[in-house]
């Protein structure tokens, strides 16, 4: 009989007034490894911390018997607490500057200067320290090589793209030899090639003893999970064996309404400007040391088109994106048009970002959350990270507006901190919507949002391409999210065109 890890009884989480998780009773076995799925804010990532000890149950009892196990076997390590024996990987990361004198910020992986003030993956992986010195099978060679991550070693974490940053934090928790991993929704920002793969590490990490919690969607379901946990409004309805769970019932058959007449009157608040290059860019090449990240690299943007941005992680997508938008300086030593002005001809960055829309994982990892939703909305008007200003009422209202167009606006007074990462993540999309910009550019803009959400966000920038003359860029690792309005197509691969 296997091992009792860890159990709930009558568990009822609160955060302030609010009411997270109830009527919780939860039994966790050595080696069954489960999976979370639910809609948007249905508990699954308050779940998982509250496992981690990083919430507090508000009443009921949760018991760590690994933990008791662990100090019965090793009596001498009384001082260590339930915390060293789990690893959580969460949405966000926190990596610290070499210095350890702050976090990182968002362009500071485009400023060779500031991006030297950052450990590499090799440096970074080396600092992870297990719970005690017995032999190991997630060494420091075994976790680079499972996650490929042996081409990295030597590269700054500042610089490594989305998907690299996951399957770096997926080797430090499997270094630290957890008895219990836990897992936010893994699969995010992995190109497809990495996705395939991750169903064989799920397998090498259960069997090399550690067991698996992961939040994860109904669709994408490691072969290694042994049983299903569903979660509805805070509570775990449901509790299905592998055997028996059918993807198909947890997929939501809606019908999807976007509100034409509101989307008409928000698209009509500003005037697109008019142009005939978005973007024109002739044999662009970007270089950090001795690392080529875009070579010979050309591309021209009429007004009006809509482009897919595809390629693997570490492609050189990303680098490509911070070229149009402004952030990345090493735009004026190559030949470059934005909205037929040729970078380097005195425009700012902020002529640049007041035409712009922009989300990406990046942004969502660095954006300040201690303003309310309505107020990172608003700060779209102005580019900035976060509202540095009194806040306009008729601003706030249009904030308010985009707000119920993505159906979060049940968050409006909320600060961003406080609501789930999917909803967050919508703001920073209406925050890119709110001006009504010449350009759009959207990379991974679904990431982390639950089925409904991301038809219901596919959906809506169909319709604002239908109804308007804004110029889209989208990047995504996964076909279904491409819009229909999509009809060219770039491909990069080791920064090069193909």
């Amino acid at each position: 009989m296997a091992a009792c890890l860890l159990t709930i009884d009558d568990g009822v989480l609160k955060f302030g007034n609010q009411i997270v998780l109830s009527h919780l009773n939860f039994q966790l076995d050595k080696g069954e490894n489960w999976a979370l799925i639910g809609e948007s804010g249905s508990g699954k990532s308050a779940l998982l911390q509250l496992i981690a000890g990083k919430l507090h149950l508000s009443s009921g009892n949760i018991q760590y018997h690994f933990h008791d196990a662990f100090l019965q076997k090793h009596p001498n390590d009384a001082h260590l607490t339930f915390h060293r024996l789990v690893a959580l990987i969460e949405s966000r990361h926190h990596f610290r500057n070499l210095s350890n004198t702050g976090d990182f910020y968002y362009q500071q992986r485009y400023n060779s200067s500031d991006s030297e003030d950052a450990q590499t993956v090799e440096q970074y992986l080396r600092s992870i320290k297990p719970y005690n010195d017995a032999i190991h099978y997630w060494t420091f060679e075994t976790a680079l090589q499972k996650l490929h991550l042996e081409a990295l070693r030597d590269k700054q974490l500042i610089k490594l793209s989305n998907g690299e940053t996951k399957r770096l934090l997926i080797a430090a928790a499997l270094m630290k030899n957890p008895v219990l991993l836990m897992l936010d929704n893994p699969l995010a920002g992995l190109d497809v090639q990495t996705r395939a793969e991750f169903n064989t590490i799920i397998k090498d990490i259960a069997a090399s003893g550690i067991t698996v919690i992961m939040a994860t969607s109904p669709l994408e379901i490691p072969d290694a999970i042994k049983r299903v946990a569903v979660l509805k409004e805070g509570t775990i309805v449901q509790q299905i064996p592998i055997k028996e769970f059918d993807a198909k019932n947890f997929i939501s058959n809606a019908a999807d309404s976007i509100d034409t007449q509101e989307l008409h009157a928000l698209l009509n608040t500003k005037a697109i400007g008019t142009y005939e290059w978005i973007v024109k860019m002739d044999m662009v090449n970007i270089r950090y040391g001795e690392k080529q990240v875009l070579k010979d690299v050309s591309w021209q943007i009429r007004q009006g088109e809509r482009w897919a941005l595809l390629g693997p992680n570490g492609a050189g997508k990303s680098t490509l994106l911070s070229l149009i938008n402004g952030d990345n300086p090493q735009a004026y030593a190559n030949d470059i048009v934005l909205f037929d002005r040729k970078r380097g001809t005195g425009e700012s960055i902020w002529d640049i970002k007041s035409k712009t829309g922009f989300i990406s994982p990046e942004l969502y990892q660095y954006f300040p959350t201690d303003n309310s939703c309505l107020q990172v909305i608003e700060s779209g008007y102005y580019d900035t990270m976060g509202l540095f200003r009194p806040s306009d009422p008729k601003k706030s209202a249009i904030a308010l507006r985009w707000m119920k167009a993505l159906e979060i606006d049940q968050y409006a007074r909320q600060l961003l901190k406080n609501i789930p990462a999917s909803a967050q993540r919508l703001c920073l999309l209406a925050r890119a919507l709110i001006k009504n910009p010449t350009l759009l550019i959207f990379d991974e803009p679904c990431q982390g949002l639950d089925l409904h959400q991301q038809q219901h966000f596919k959906s809506l920038v169909d319709t604002v391409c239908r109804m308007s003359n804004v110029t889209l860029i989208y990047v995504t690792h996964y076909q279904h999210e491409i819009p229909d309005s999509v009809t060219k197509v770039l491909k990069l691969e080791k920064g090069v065109m193909v």
